[in-house]
């Protein structure tokens, strides 16, 4: 499965929480990282070559910290000139998510929070586009303040956003640990401050692993007495 990652953002080079994610979906060999601002700085939108890559993926993600309940005005101006009715055929069957960055606490997007509403609500133009193309819509994968999390958070995030890139829909927690071994064993072996990162998170999760294959056997050994 081929994923393009959608980044609209107005300075994602100098923002700490765009270039983390950067980095994690570049350590996979099935993501295209495409950042609009970069790829088009006069905003002059290549129609053709866009269409042409939602054509070659499987998964499409939009990435994009949340201003004033919605994505950045590029990315809204990129809908509008490359998403069209008449590639329904073309483009059906594929998955379309949303990663998005927020400055707030998740308490904050519920009833009676702080922002009143849910982030699904607002989000619900992105699910009418996925009907819309026949596109299988993911949960959407939410990012809230970032700079404040530890780094232990970090690097369960860190996981769970290259998991949400390219592992099968549904995948259940035996799934998600053989991932993770196939994925990151060339981060393994790097020598960088990101490759660190992967190795702790990796090296906890195998243990996690160990705990899951105790209690599988456990259960077994359970039921082959009854």
């Amino acid at each position: 499965m081929k994923t393009l990652v959608i980044l609209s953002h107005p300075s994602a080079n100098d923002s700490t929480t765009q270039q983390f994610f950067l980095r994690g979906a570049r350590a996979l060999s099935d993501v295209t990282w495409h950042y609009l601002e970069e790829a088009y700085p006069d905003g002059q939108i290549d129609v053709e070559q866009e269409q042409t890559l939602l054509a070659e993926h499987d998964r499409i993600i939009f990435q994009f910290p949340m201003y004033w309940y919605s994505a950045p005005a590029f990315l809204k101006e990129w809908q509008d000139q490359v998403l069209n009715s008449d590639y329904l055929a073309r483009w059906a069957d594929k998955e379309f998510g949303i990663v998005v960055m927020m400055g707030v606490k998740a308490q904050a997007f519920r009833a009676g929070g702080r922002e009143q509403f849910q982030l699904d609500e607002l989000l619900r133009p992105y699910q009418a586009i996925a009907h819309h193309f026949n596109w299988t819509y993911l949960p959407v994968f939410p990012v809230y303040q970032f700079a404040y999390l530890s780094e232990d958070a970090q690097m369960k995030l860190l996981i769970a956003y290259q998991q949400y890139l390219t592992l099968t829909h549904n995948a259940t927690i035996r799934e998600r640990s053989l991932w993770l071994e196939q994925h990151l064993s060339d981060c393994f072996q790097a020598e960088d401050d990101y490759a660190d990162v992967v190795k702790r998170a990796q090296l906890r999760l195998a243990a996690n692993r160990e705990q899951l294959d105790e209690l599988h056997e456990t259960l077994a050994m359970f039921q082959g007495g009854l």
